[in-house]
Protein backbone atom coordinates (compact mmCIF):
# COMPACT_ATOMS: atom_id res chain seq x y z
CA UNK A 1 0.00 0.00 0.00
CA UNK A 2 1.38 3.44 -1.12
CA UNK A 3 1.03 6.77 1.21
CA UNK A 4 -1.07 9.12 -0.99
CA UNK A 5 1.13 12.42 -1.67
CA UNK A 6 -0.59 15.08 -2.94
CA UNK A 7 0.92 17.35 -6.19
CA UNK A 8 0.31 20.90 -7.01
CA UNK A 9 -2.38 20.37 -9.45
CA UNK A 10 -4.39 18.47 -6.65
CA UNK A 11 -4.24 20.67 -4.06
CA UNK A 12 -7.58 22.61 -4.24
CA UNK A 13 -7.98 26.17 -2.77
CA UNK A 14 -10.77 27.90 -1.62
CA UNK A 15 -11.37 31.44 -0.02
CA UNK A 16 -12.61 31.55 3.41
CA UNK A 17 -14.15 34.81 5.37
CA UNK A 18 -13.99 34.73 9.12
CA UNK A 19 -16.08 37.51 10.81
CA UNK A 20 -13.90 38.16 14.32
CA UNK A 21 -16.74 40.05 16.13
CA UNK A 22 -16.98 39.01 19.54
CA UNK A 23 -14.63 36.07 18.87
CA UNK A 24 -12.43 35.59 21.19
CA UNK A 25 -8.76 36.53 19.73
CA UNK A 26 -6.45 33.76 20.64
CA UNK A 27 -8.65 30.80 19.78
CA UNK A 28 -9.53 33.07 16.08
CA UNK A 29 -6.01 33.01 15.91
CA UNK A 30 -5.40 29.16 16.21
CA UNK A 31 -8.39 28.13 13.88
CA UNK A 32 -7.34 30.59 11.45
CA UNK A 33 -3.93 29.02 11.80
CA UNK A 34 -4.96 25.46 11.40
CA UNK A 35 -7.01 26.65 8.03
CA UNK A 36 -3.70 28.08 6.58
CA UNK A 37 -1.67 25.23 6.82
CA UNK A 38 -4.67 22.97 5.21
CA UNK A 39 -5.06 20.64 8.37
CA UNK A 40 -9.02 20.84 7.99
CA UNK A 41 -8.29 18.75 4.71
CA UNK A 42 -8.01 14.86 4.59
CA UNK A 43 -4.82 15.01 2.28
CA UNK A 44 -2.99 17.29 4.70
CA UNK A 45 0.43 16.66 4.84
CA UNK A 46 3.23 18.58 6.94
CA UNK A 47 5.81 19.82 4.92
CA UNK A 48 3.13 21.45 1.78
CA UNK A 49 1.07 24.01 1.86
CA UNK A 50 -2.42 22.25 1.45
CA UNK A 51 -4.28 25.19 3.19
CA UNK A 52 -6.97 27.71 2.17
CA UNK A 53 -7.01 31.38 2.02
CA UNK A 54 -8.57 33.39 5.19
CA UNK A 55 -10.01 36.55 5.21
CA UNK A 56 -10.66 38.27 8.56
CA UNK A 57 -13.19 40.71 8.81
CA UNK A 58 -13.75 42.72 12.41
CA UNK A 59 -10.68 42.41 13.52
CA UNK A 60 -10.88 45.69 15.52
CA UNK A 61 -14.08 43.64 17.45
CA UNK A 62 -11.86 40.60 19.02
CA UNK A 63 -12.54 39.91 22.50
CA UNK A 64 -9.82 39.12 24.96
CA UNK A 65 -10.31 37.46 28.26
CA UNK A 66 -9.40 38.04 31.68
CA UNK A 67 -6.80 41.23 31.64
CA UNK A 68 -4.91 40.38 28.83
CA UNK A 69 -5.83 43.63 27.25
CA UNK A 70 -3.71 45.40 29.99
CA UNK A 71 -1.30 42.65 30.95
CA UNK A 72 -0.30 41.35 27.49
CA UNK A 73 2.85 43.15 26.00
CA UNK A 74 4.33 42.94 22.63
CA UNK A 75 7.93 43.63 22.07
CA UNK A 76 10.27 44.95 19.51
CA UNK A 77 13.69 46.01 19.24
CA UNK A 78 15.37 48.89 17.32
CA UNK A 79 18.42 47.22 16.64
CA UNK A 80 20.51 49.35 19.45
CA UNK A 81 21.30 49.58 22.17
CA UNK A 82 18.49 49.93 24.81
CA UNK A 83 16.27 50.12 22.08
CA UNK A 84 13.85 47.53 23.48
CA UNK A 85 10.08 48.97 22.99
CA UNK A 86 6.83 47.45 24.72
CA UNK A 87 3.35 47.95 23.74
CA UNK A 88 0.19 47.13 26.01
CA UNK A 89 -2.25 45.25 23.63
CA UNK A 90 -5.22 47.57 24.78
CA UNK A 91 -3.19 50.53 22.53
CA UNK A 92 -2.02 47.99 19.61
CA UNK A 93 -5.57 46.85 19.07
CA UNK A 94 -6.60 50.55 19.43
CA UNK A 95 -3.77 51.61 16.99
CA UNK A 96 -3.36 48.90 14.57
CA UNK A 97 -5.63 45.55 15.28
CA UNK A 98 -4.50 43.94 11.78
CA UNK A 99 -0.93 43.76 12.96
CA UNK A 100 -2.16 42.01 16.03
CA UNK A 101 -3.76 39.18 14.93
CA UNK A 102 -1.62 38.80 11.58
CA UNK A 103 1.33 38.31 14.47
CA UNK A 104 -0.58 35.84 16.31
CA UNK A 105 -1.47 33.77 13.32
CA UNK A 106 1.85 33.97 11.77
CA UNK A 107 3.37 32.42 15.16
CA UNK A 108 1.45 29.63 15.27
CA UNK A 109 2.85 28.99 11.77
CA UNK A 110 6.07 26.62 10.48
CA UNK A 111 8.93 29.13 10.66
CA UNK A 112 10.57 29.56 7.16
CA UNK A 113 9.92 29.31 3.27
CA UNK A 114 7.02 27.11 4.29
CA UNK A 115 5.49 29.12 7.05
CA UNK A 116 6.37 32.57 4.94
CA UNK A 117 3.87 30.48 2.14
CA UNK A 118 1.57 30.42 4.24
CA UNK A 119 1.26 33.55 5.82
CA UNK A 120 0.93 35.15 2.32
CA UNK A 121 -2.38 33.57 2.68
CA UNK A 122 -3.96 35.74 5.11
CA UNK A 123 -5.84 38.85 4.71
CA UNK A 124 -6.79 40.98 7.80
CA UNK A 125 -8.95 43.85 7.87
CA UNK A 126 -9.86 45.95 10.82
CA UNK A 127 -13.91 46.37 9.40
CA UNK A 128 -16.34 44.75 7.89
CA UNK A 129 -15.39 45.52 4.21
CA UNK A 130 -12.75 43.25 2.42
CA UNK A 131 -11.44 43.84 -1.48
CA UNK A 132 -11.73 40.20 -2.18
CA UNK A 133 -15.53 39.52 -3.52
CA UNK A 134 -14.32 38.47 -6.99
CA UNK A 135 -12.86 35.22 -5.23
CA UNK A 136 -16.21 34.48 -3.76
CA UNK A 137 -14.79 33.80 -0.32
CA UNK A 138 -17.12 31.39 1.80
CA UNK A 139 -18.34 32.23 5.08
CA UNK A 140 -16.46 30.33 7.73
CA UNK A 141 -17.95 29.82 11.31
CA UNK A 142 -15.38 29.21 13.98
CA UNK A 143 -16.22 26.12 16.32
Amino acid sequence: MNTFVPKKDDIERKWYVVDAEGQVFGRVASQVASILRGKNKPYYTPNMDTGDYVIIINADKLVFTGKKLDQKVYYHHSGYAGGLKETKYRKLMAEKPEFAIRRAVVGMLPKGPLGRQMAKKLKVYAGPEHEHAAQKPEKYELI
